[in-house]
């Protein structure tokens, strides 16, 4: 088959979704020439274009329609050997898994291919759509992790679903959404970042099936996020996410045209292709561009980013920096870990330094680890900041009861923040080891920086006026969102930012 050029996607997101679906499933038919009856499944390539059309017809990534698929029918089957649509014991159907979705028609879904994954497009959409569920940062449908919950609903808002296993606090690797998510990092070579939740957020009895009850309806995340690598336009500047070979044309088969170092500037000349062998199972697709000495070729989608329009670099690149020193050293550190760099940064700097002798049950080992993915408590918080902002002060503070955090919070109070623990109870000590909200890291680090005592919305404002998070609005901060250690490194980094450029 010849290479298949997008044609449905240009101007695609102008079309009303409300288009007659006869209409619309021949046109995606025709744009990936398969042939509607036939009651084989089509090639990797027209596959590939199948899903990609539809989810570009309905706005929705490609990225995460081509993983449902995958993670529902295992390598992209719809019929079995026989000619027969597979119907697991569920009664999900086909390629998509439609299961009890009224509306549809029962037979088609079965016998028609783009009919069935135009309905588990549309369900997809209809999940990114509810207001019942949680939405991440501004919702918007070209970020691949802002389509978590909407996942997460395709198969069910059940307790084996939530993303934190409620009786440990650890991630639930299992759940639904996060499968889906790993396929998209493998099939499409992507490096999604992990949304760092908190298990009070997600109400449930894991012995029942009830729905879970989810306490916050929005997470306002200050982390670097990934935009769909399907809407690159022609002559759009974009960059190379490593070093990645440049080809002849749109497959890995046909000969090199030369390397493109990571960061280099190349222009997309023209709409994206599938590629060119049949055989091979591949989720992304090949763009054609062009270096700035003329040089044309293909690059797989995966390995091109979003970039300003900036002169190519003459210079060699900085290779992969080596993290090695850190793997060693922190037996849970990871080198693609969305908070890698913020935690090397705040080790560097002397602020965290891990807890040593943690014994790992996994391992039967004791280990020296980071625990990047447990709650900052105030205490945590205080040190850490101290250990940035008066570092020599913390180093000789001297303890004046027998609470051996009294030294601490008499810091916190001269500095005027405004601190929930205290030495006055056992439960006033007791709120120095919970977890810090936003909200309240916020006005503590407000005023420290005012000297005097501001109150919570004053702090957010401070905040978002000088960048200290990309919020929009007091309550998209989400101040009462528990901070995860991981997170602390990136706050006192923009603050540090912020400080700078008023000397």
């Amino acid at each position: 088959m010849k290479p298949l050029i997008s044609v449905i996607a240009i101007g695609a997101l102008s079309l009303s979704i409300n288009i007659d679906k006869n209409v619309l499933a021949n046109n995606i038919a025709n744009t990936c020439e398969y042939d509607s009856a036939s009651k084989g499944n089509p090639d990797y390539s027209k596959m590939n274009c199948l899903l990609t059309e539809t989810a570009l017809i309905y706005d929705v990534p490609p990225e995460i329609v081509k993983a449902i698929a995958e993670g529902e029918s295992g390598n992209w089957r719809h019929f079995d050997v026989n000619g027969k649509a597979i119907v697991t014991a569920d009664n999900g159907i086909g390629i998509m898994q439609i299961t009890n979705q009224a509306g549809y028609n029962q037979d088609r879904l079965k016998s028609d291919i783009v009919y069935n994954i135009q309905a588990g497009v549309e369900t997809l959409d209809n999940m990114f759509k509810r207001k019942d569920l949680p939405s991440i940062n501004g919702g918007e449908r070209d970020v691949l992790e802002h389509w978590y919950f909407a996942i997460m609903a395709y198969n069910g808002t059940k307790p084996v679903n939530s993303p934190i296993v409620q009786a440990t606090g650890e991630r639930n690797a299992n759940a639904y959404q996060e499968r889906i998510l790993r396929i998209i990092e493998k099939l499409e070579l992507i490096d999604l970042t992990e949304l760092p939740f908190s298990r009070e957020h997600f109400q449930y009895d894991s012995n029942s099936k009830e729905n879970i009850k989810f306490s916050a309806m929005n997470y306002d995340f200050d982390l670097p996020l990934n935009k769909s690598k399907y809407f690159f336009e022609t002559n759009q500047k974009v960059s190379a996410t490593t070093n990645v070979t440049l080809r002849t044309r749109p497959t890995t088969d046909s000969p090199s045209m030369g390397t493109l170092r990571e960061g280099e500037i190349v222009t997309i000349t023209g709409p994206f292709e599938y590629e060119e062998v049949s055989t091979k199972k591949n989720h992304f697709v090949w763009y054609p561009v062009k270096r700035s000495d003329g040089t044309k070729g293909y690059v797989a989608s995966s390995y091109l980013n979003y970039s300003a329009s900036t002169p190519t670099p003459t210079t060699p690149i900085a290779t992969t920096p080596d993290y090695s020193a850190y793997a060693k050293k922190f037996a849970d550190f990871s080198t693609t870990a969305w908070w890698r760099d913020d935690m090397i940064w705040a080790i560097d700097r002397g602020l965290i330094s891990g807890y040593g002798n943690v014994w790992n049950a996994k391992t039967k080992k004791y280990e020296t680890q980071l625990q990047p993915n447990t709650q900052l408590t105030e205490a945590h918080f205080l040190t850490i900041f101290f250990r940035y902002a008066q570092k020599d002060e913390l180093a000789s503070v001297k303890n004046t009861s027998s609470w051996n955090k009294s030294g601490l919070y008499n810091m916190a109070k001269k500095y005027k923040m405004p601190v929930l623990a205290n030495e006055e109870s056992t439960a006033s000590k007791g709120l120095a080891d919970k977890g810090i909200r936003r909200g309240t890291l916020a006005q503590l680090m407000a005023s420290y920086y005012y000297g005097k005592t501001v109150s919570q919305n004053e702090a957010i404002q401070f905040f978002m006026d000088n960048g200290i998070t990309t919020a929009t609005s007091i309550g998209g901060y989400n101040p009462d969102q528990i901070l995860t250690r991981s997170q602390i490194s990136a706050f006192i980094q923009r603050y540090e930012s912020f400080v700078s450029k008023e000397k």
